[in-house]
């Protein structure tokens, strides 16, 4: 272990401490009310808000014509240790510089979706012990600045004699640096007493609560919300996707139960993770009806138990709009407002004085946007940390009519040149 690993965990919000002190003015940007706007940040937070036109810039300035200006993502469930290991041949390599390149690589690669905070879930024990964690809380370290990666502590076994060993090394993860437990109670010979062993830690070190669960079980459920309920600073559990198919007079009283304690559910709308086998969606519309908040994370990122997983909120969101019939609002308010409460961070909003953690996509409306979410401009602590820029390209014919193009010089043909035609950036 580091000296350097034994520090406190600084607070999530860091931006007074880490943020450019530099201004920064975003120009011509769309909100998703419709108004178009200048927003000038200064020392990691939004300074001003204005029509467009009306702001000066006094530092860098970033034309936003096209695109819309959203608060940022945020991914409450990814699991960086196993992140990108799919195409490993034979066993997955857990060396501590292994794995501190896999989620290094996999939360620059969120961030490049526009998710600027990031709760890995990391397991402990068994063959590995903290390593995985130690990898992590190493990449979280060297992400700082680009984006804010915290790690929940995953023990296998947490109950009897198997358990003692569990508990002792969760007590020591959080000594370490990881900022939430958590765990799979479902895979415990003891599943209520794995979570009282869970809410004992927390309450000892002050740390929230996030747990996998299928939640089928709903007399399982009914005892979590009962030793939860008021909990601070809170407890999440997913990806619940169980509650979809319990008789339906059942899954109402088990969501109304849940809403009372206060738990928050974080669904993976792209697919499961290794935690749980079951894959499926977890019934939104009902959770939210109860009350129940409700995330959106995107669970495993081409692992073996997702070996396509994008690490995308933005599709996350699609999915939730596209299959579970929420308004494109509610969809991306799942990954970016409610992710980010979940996970213990302050609220943002495109104002004066909120902090400068946004997200701008070329396109004019939130549903356009998670349509055809590809060019993206990502901002952490008041500055650019991420760019995709996409380019379509048709060659000459009369069906791309008055598309927008993007004029580039001409340049003699050559060897290899693809067809000359209009360049549509999208």
């Amino acid at each position: 272990m580091s000296a350097d690993s034994k520090q406190p965990q600084p607070p999530e919000d860091g931006a007074a401490t880490t943020a450019d002190s530099t201004s920064l003015l975003l120009s011509r940007a769309r909100l998703a009310d419709g108004r178009t706007v200048d927003v000038r940040l200064v020392g990691g937070r939004i300074e001003a808000v204005g029509t467009a036109g009306s702001l000066a810039a006094t530092g860098a300035r970033i034309d936003l014509s096209g695109h819309l200006l959203l608060p940022a993502a945020a991914e409450p469930h990814a699991h960086a240790d196993t992140a990108l290991s799919a195409d490993a041949p034979g066993p997955v390599p857990y060396s501590t510089e292994e794995v501190q390149r896999r989620a290094t690589e996999a939360a620059l690669l969120q961030l490049g979706h526009g998710a600027t905070a990031i709760r890995a879930h990391v397991r402990i024990g068994d063959v590995q012990g903290l390593g995985p964690l130690e990898a992590v809380l190493q990449a979280r370290r060297s992400l700082r600045g680009l984006a804010d990666l915290t790690a929940v502590a995953m023990p296998r076994l947490l109950t009897g004699v198997a358990g003692a060993d569990g508990l002792a090394m969760l007590r020591d993860a959080v000594k370490m640096g990881a900022a939430v437990v958590g765990g799979c109670p479902d895979l415990d010979p003891d599943p209520a007493g794995y979570v009282e062993a869970v809410l004992d830690v927390a309450a000892e070190h002050g740390v929230p609560v996030d747990l996998h669960t299928t939640g089928d079980d709903p007399a399982r459920l009914a005892r979590l919300a009962a030793m939860v309920g008021g909990l601070r600073p809170g407890v999440a559990i997913g990806p619940c996707t169980g509650l979809d198919r319990l008789p339906a007079d059942v899954a109402h009283r088990t969501v109304d139960r849940l809403a009372a304690a206060g738990v928050t559910v974080v669904c993976l709308p792209q697919g499961g993770c290794g935690a749980t086998e079951r894959r499926g969606a977890a019934p939104v519309g009902l959770l939210r009806a109860a009350g129940v908040r409700v995330a959106a994370g995107s669970g495993a990122l081409r692992d073996a138990s997702n070996p396509v997983g994008r690490g995308d909120p933005l599709e996350a969101a699609y999915l939730l709009a596209s299959l579970g019939g929420l308004r494109p609002p509610e969809a991306y308010g799942a990954v970016s407002a409610e992710a980010r409460a979940v996970m213990g961070l302050p609220e943002v909003r495109v104002e004066a004085g909120f902090p400068a953690e946004l997200l701008a996509v070329r396109g004019e409306r939130l549903a356009g946007v998670l349509s055809l979410a590809y060019s993206r401009i990502v901002v952490h602590r008041g500055r650019v940390v991420a760019r995709t820029s996409a380019v379509r390209e048709y060659c000459d014919s009369a069906a791309a009519l008055d598309l927008p193009r993007q004029v580039r010089p001409a340049r003699p043909p050559g060897p290899g040149s693809p067809p000359a035609g209009p360049d549509v950036r999208s």
